[in-house]
């Protein structure tokens, strides 16, 4: 039996299952009990602490109805239950499992992370106060006997923040802290602890005025309201501000660990995570292997979030492989690593990725290798070879099939799992709760669904509309009609296929449109992309979010692996897909030359983040543009990304999507072909071929043309790139020409 305090008075079955404890009084008794942890309460303070100054008539008699009551709700719920409210001489106390109570586990986690540093202090942190469902004892926070304990428990959750808060700091997240701040200094403006980390994480973003403001405001408050001076820590810290001796962290500082922040908690799994977990330090590489949609990556990422940085001291490393071919994959590994592919003294990327984690204690995530298992095996065997400390944990459908590989196969949820998981979806979309009346009804839809989390998250998101009888009736129906499909189709197409068609059937037109031409948004897209590829209106999206048929995450929006196969067939049957391709490829050729004059200003920085995040959609547009024999199209996009290819150390890719272009079909301006040829002689320049230098190929496609501009920017990337290979004399005349251009035509980047 466990129970809740860190919010609203809760108890749940040791699966999960809420218990219900009727009576207010009963309820009351409970949450007394649980105030003391553990600790037994005389019968006189609990008739005072139920009753108040008007006791019942038998006072000890109505007490002892209400303990059995209380005992007779927990025996009910769970074998044993009736033993757990205890009597003794000193009264009555509730004697839970160790751990059984939340606020006990919230406790244990928290000394946990004080003694934990950086990453290792951030996971167990955001584990404890993921526990908190809103202010300790909610419906009883303001009696007297809960009071003490729910401050405590305040404190410590408020302690817990700051913890958290300085630990990110450490990481040089100091913009998310200053958010995560600013209403935590409004509700305790005068508590120093969190002042002093504020201060700090304004100094580190740059912002000394608002720091010595900051400190200002809490100096003046101390001394109206309490007539104190600022402590010595928070006074050193403004002295140190003054003289500017505080050395502040780098902008670009980047954390150990490269994970996404998940949106909702990983429900079940516990054993999961606990045997991948034991795995990992042994077993070098370990596969979670299982069908769609069964939560391979959710477990990835948890297992990754609570591997010990004592143990991985050089980080956690997550590649997503969805949105590659088997070329990328090494260029997704080397650029997740920060591996340039244009280092000097040739070798190829694999193997300069390689010695890069020579001698990391690190882990790697490859998610999503099912579509590229030889590409994903061959890269994993040559990282494993090179680096003897390095653990890999990849998901995908299939195992990688190499030497020492440890397959841990991922299955359905547990029936108790499958209801809590989708319990706690149909909370969140529809303010569902789980009670006797229709537990059995859950259960059986649950079980319908083969316990699969996409399934049941996408289920959950009609309770609102349907309630669960409903809900599962209409479920049955589907599968009534899909189990005479195909036969030699894999279970997993026939159940996921059901829920999705039956999700796609209760949508509106205005949302099939979005979701059917999201499907060519390969690894998600920003708002505007969703409005103008899509041509959908926002609420529409909104819709999708809230149904949990589009993820949302920090502004982008992205299709789960499952939804958006079944999108793609949809489009196609709609007609749409070289249409909306074709939209999709101008949209992002538009970007790609708003950011190439970008690129050479003062907002480099931002275009190479954008750059950065839109790359697979780049991509895409790139290939779908060559294969439909647009090559202007294609040769333009190239050309608006070479620059960005050449600064992000990513030549090979130049190169090879700059020749994926030229050699695409359909006509083209010559000086725009004339460009995308010297983009490539130049990427190409450390592997030369036989004969002619291909800087002077390259020039001779301006021969004729009026490019004044374009040919000045041919020559003086040629000679940048070719310098290495000698005959500076004809370098340094190039360079020569192409500043008299330049400073023709005002051009002073």
């Amino acid at each position: 039996m466990r129970f809740g305090v860190l919010g609203p008075l809760a108890v749940w079955t040791d699966e999960g299952a809420p218990v219900t404890v009727p009576d207010a009084k009963v309820r009351t008794l409970l949450a007394d009990l649980l105030a003391h942890g553990g600790e037994p309460v005389p019968v006189d303070r609990l008739v005072h602490d139920l009753w108040g100054d008007r006791p019942p008539r038998d006072p000890v008699g109505t007490l002892q109805a209400r303990v059995s009551q209380l005992r007779g709700a927990l025996a009910g719920a769970e074998r044993g239950g009736r033993a757990l409210v205890a009597h003794g001489p000193a009264g009555y106390a509730l004697r839970a499992a160790a751990g059984g109570v939340d606020a006990d586990e919230f406790g244990a986690l928290l000394a946990r992370g004080s003694r934990a540093v950086s990453a290792a202090r951030v996971a167990l942190l955001d584990e404890a106060l993921r526990l908190w469902r809103g202010p300790a004892f909610a419906e009883y926070a303001d009696t007297e006997f809960v009071r003490p304990m729910a401050a405590r428990l305040a404190e410590q959750r408020l302690t817990a923040v700051e913890l958290r808060a300085e630990a990110r700091l450490e990481l040089g997240e100091r913009e998310a802290v200053l958010g995560e701040l600013a209403e935590l200094v409004v509700l305790h403006p005068l508590r120093e602890r969190l002042r002093v980390i504020q201060l700090r994480a304004l100094w580190q973003a740059g912002r000394q005025d608002a720091a010595l403001a900051a400190f200002e405001e809490v100096r003046r408050g101390l001394a109206e309201e309490l007539g104190v001076d600022p402590g010595p820590e928070l006074a050193g810290l403004h002295a140190a501000i003054l003289r500017q001796d505080l050395v502040a962290a780098p902008r670009s500082a980047r954390p150990r660990s490269r994970l996404p922040s998940q949106l909702t908690g990983l429900v079940g799994r516990e054993r999961e995570l606990a045997e991948v977990g034991r795995l990992l330090p042994s077993c070098r590489l370990v596969t979670l292997a299982g069908t769609g949609g069964v939560g391979k990556t959710r477990l990835a990422l948890a297992v990754a979030e609570r591997a010990s940085e004592a143990a991985l001291p050089d980080g956690v490393w997550l590649v997503e492989l969805a949105a590659c071919d088997a070329d990328g994959v090494p260029e997704a590994v080397a650029a997740a690593l920060g591996v340039r592919d244009d280092a000097p003294g040739g070798g190829d990327l694999t193997g300069r990725t390689a010695e890069a984690l020579r001698d990391r204690r690190a882990l790697l995530v490859l998610d999503n290798c099912e579509h590229l298992v030889d590409a994903a095996a061959a890269l994993a065997a040559r990282l494993l070879a090179a680096a003897p400390e390095l653990r890999i944990l990849a998901t995908s459908r299939e195992p990688l099939g190499i030497r020492g590989e440890r397959i841990y196969p991922v299955g359905s949820l547990e029936p108790p799992d499958a209801v809590r998981l989708f319990a706690a979806r149909a909370a969140a979309a529809a303010g569902f709760r789980l009670d006797e009346a229709n537990q059995a009804a859950v259960a059986a839809l649950c079980r319908r669904l083969d316990g699969l989390p996409l399934a049941l998250e996408l289920a959950a998101t009609r309770v609102r509309t349907l309630g669960v009888r409903e809900l599962a009736a209409a479920l049955d129906d589907r599968f009534a009609v899909l189990s005479a499909g195909a036969r030699d189709a894999p279970p997993r197409q026939r159940t996921l296929r059901a829920v999705i068609d039956w999700s796609w059937e209760l949508l509106g037109e205005p949302e099939r449109v979005v979701l059917r031409r999201l499907a060519v948004l390969a690894d998600g897209c920003a708002r505007d992309a969703v409005t103008l590829v899509c041509g959908g209106d926002l609420d529409a999206l909104a819709l999708l979010v809230d149904r949990s048929l589009v993820v949302a995450e920090e502004g982008r929006f992205r299709l789960l692996e499952s939804v958006a196969a079944y999108a793609l067939e949809r489009l196609r049957e709609a007609g749409e897909e070289e249409a909306v391709r074709d939209r999709h490829a101008d949209h992002y050729a538009a970007l790609a030359e708003r950011a190439a004059p970008g690129l050479r200003g003062p907002r480099q920085c931002e275009w190479l983040d954008r750059l950065d995040a839109e790359a697979p959609q780049l991509r895409a547009a790139l290939e779908w543009a060559a294969g439909r024999g647009a090559a202007e199209r294609a040769m333009r996009l190239a050309n608006s990304l070479s620059w960005y290819w050449y600064l992000r150390g990513r030549r090979g890719e130049a190169r090879r999507f700059l020749a994926l272009a030229l050699a695409a079909e359909g006509p083209a301006p010559a000086g725009v072909r004339a460009v995308a040829g010297a983009w490539l002689a130049g990427m190409s320049a450390l592997d030369p071929t036989e004969g002619e230098p291909r800087a002077e190929v390259a020039l001779r496609g301006f021969a004729g043309l009026d490019e004044p501009a374009a040919l000045a920017y041919a020559e003086w990337f040629l000679a940048l790139s070719h310098w290495s290979l000698g005959d500076h004399r004809e370098h340094a005349a190039r360079v020569e020409r192409a500043l008299a251009v330049f400073r023709r035509l005002g051009d002073r980047w």
